[in-house]
C-alpha cells in the first residue's frame, strides 16, 4: 500500500529477512523474456479519451486501446488479419467496434470481427485478434499479457494516487527509455546511486555511508536505506519549512519492487532524532513496462505525505518537482543506463560483474523474478 507519512515504514510489521551477498553470487544479465501474468502501466486514465484510439507496443505487441460505452477499457491486438495495417488507424464505431481503415472490416472488443462488408459477408473464424484484459485503477490503465485468468488482487496499491489533494500529486511523466526494463529495475532498487548520480538534487555524500536492508514480502522485496543526521537533499529542503531540516535531518528511503517491474519509493526527512511522521516527503512511483527486449515504457509521478507548505507554494512545488525528477531520470539516470545496455551489448555473453553490498536489493529481485518465469514456462 501508499501508507500514510504516521503509518511506519512500508513493511510495517513484518519481520526483516536480511539477504546478505555471498562472495560467488552474481547479478544475471537482463534476460530477454518477460513474465506474462501480471499487469503492466499502459498510460495514464487521461490519455485514453473517450473515442480515441491510442496504441502502444507492449512486449514486442502492437496492442490499440479505447474506452467503451460503458467506460471500460478495451485491448485488442492493433493489426487487422486481412491485409495487417493497424487498426489504431482506424474508427471507432457504436458498439464498441473498431472500424479498420483499409477495407472496413469491423472488430468488437473480445477481438472478434463483427462485420465484414464485403461479398456473402461471410466472417470466417480466422478474422479475429487477440484481446487482453484491461482495468482501469489508481488513475492509470492497466494490461495483462497472460494467458492465465487476470488477477486483480496482483495490481500494487497505489491508493496515494487516489486520497490526496490534486496539488499535492504531480502530473504523470513519461521516458522511452532504449535499455531493457531490468537494467532500470536495478537502477532503482540501489538508491546508493543517488549520491553520485543525483548529487544535490537527491542524494549527497551523507545518503552514500547509508547500508541497504533487504526484506521480503512474499514476492515484494522492499529496499530500505535510512540516514541518520545527514544533510538534506535539494528535493527535501523545498518541502520543509523547518530551517533546521532545511539544513540536515534522518533521512528515510524504503522502495519496494512489484513483479515484474512496478517500483514505489518513500522517500522523506525528519528533524534530527524525530520520528518519521513529524517530517515531510513524497511517495516517488515508478511504473516500468517493456516495449521491447532492449527498449521500456517509463511512466512516474509523484505523491507528497506531511505536506507542510500552503497551496499556493504547493501549486509551484508541483511543477517543481515534477521538473526537478523528470531532469534527474531524463538528463541522469537515462544516458548512464542507456550506455550501460550497448556497452553490455558489446560485450555480448563475455560479462561477470563485479558485486557491491548495494546489489543485495538487485539480487534478491532477480531470484523472485527468475523464479516467476520459471513457474511460468
Amino acid at each position: 500500500m501508499c501508507p500514510d507519512s504516521d503509518s511506519g515504514p512500508v513493511l510495517q510489521g513484518i519481520e526483516p529477512t536480511l539477504f546478505p551477498l555471498s562472495a560467488s553470487a552474481e547479478l544475471p544479465s537482463p534476460d530477454p523474456k518477460f513474465l506474462r501474468n501480471t499487469w503492466y502501466v499502459a498510460m495514464p486514465s487521461p490519455e485514453l479519451g473517450e473515442g480515441k484510439l491510442v496504441h502502444r507496443t507492449i512486449m514486442n505487441e502492437p496492442i490499440v486501446f479505447y474506452r467503451k460505452e460503458d467506460g471500460g477499457i478495451a485491448a485488442i491486438a492493433d493489426r487487422c488479419p486481412h491485409r495487417h495495417v493497424p487498426l489504431s488507424m482506424g474508427t471507432l464505431k457504436g458498439g464498441d467496434r473498431i472500424q479498420c481503415i483499409y477495407h472496413g472490416l469491423e472488430f468488437g472488443a473480445d477481438g472478434k470481427c463483427a462485420l465484414n462488408p464485403h461479398g456473402s459477408k461471410k466472417i470466417s473464424e480466422a478474422l479475429q485478434v487477440k484481446s487482453y484484459p484491461a482495468v482501469e485503477k489508481h488513475t492509470l490503465l492497466w494490461i495483462w499479457m497472460g494467458d492465465k485468468p487476470a488477477d486483480l488482487d496482483l495490481i500494487p496499491d497505489y491508493s496515494c494516487l487516489d486520497d490526496r489533494d490534486e496539488l499535492h500529486v504531480t502530473r504523470t511523466g513519461y521516458l522511452n527509455v532504449k535499455s531493457n526494463y531490468q537494467l532500470l529495475v536495478d537502477n532503482l532498487l540501489d538508491l546508493s546511486h543517488i549520491s553520485y548520480t543525483h548529487a544535490g538534487i537527491l542524494g549527497n555524500a551523507d545518503t552514500a555511508e547509508a547500508d541497504p536492508e533487504v526484506t521480503q514480502d512474499g514476492d515484494v522485496i522492499t529496499v530500505t536505506r535510512n540516514s541518520k543526521d545527514a544533510e538534506t537533499p535539494g528535493i527535501l529542503k523545498m518541502m520543509a519549512l523547518d530551517e533546521e531540516l532545511k539544513q540536515r535531518g534522518d533521512q528515510w528511503q524504503s522502495i519496494s519492487w512489484f513483479p515484474a517491474s512496478n517500483l514505489r519509493l518513500e522517500f522523506g526527512a525528519s528533524k534530527v532524532g524525530e520520528p518519521k511522521e513529524t517530517g515531510t516527503g513524497y511517495f516517488a512511483l515508478h511504473f516500468l513496462t517493456p516495449e521491447t527486449e532492449k527498449t521500456t515504457h517509463y511512466h512516474y509521478t509523484a505523491a507528497r505525505w506531511g505536506v507542510q507548505t500552503d497551496d499556493e507554494t504547493n501549486r509551484e512545488l508541483r511543477d517543481l518537482i515534477y521538473k526537478m525528477r523528470t531532469f534527474a531520470f531524463a538528463d541522469q539516470d537515462v544516458p548512464v543506463i542507456e550506455a550501460q545496455q550497448i556497452s553490455m551489448d558489446q560485450a555480448g555473453d563475455n560479462l561477470t560483474p563485479t558485486l557491491l553490498s548495494v546489489d543485495a536489493g538487485p539480487l534478491q529481485y532477480q531470484k523472485v523474478l527468475d523464479r516467476l518465469l520459471a513457474e511460468e514456462a
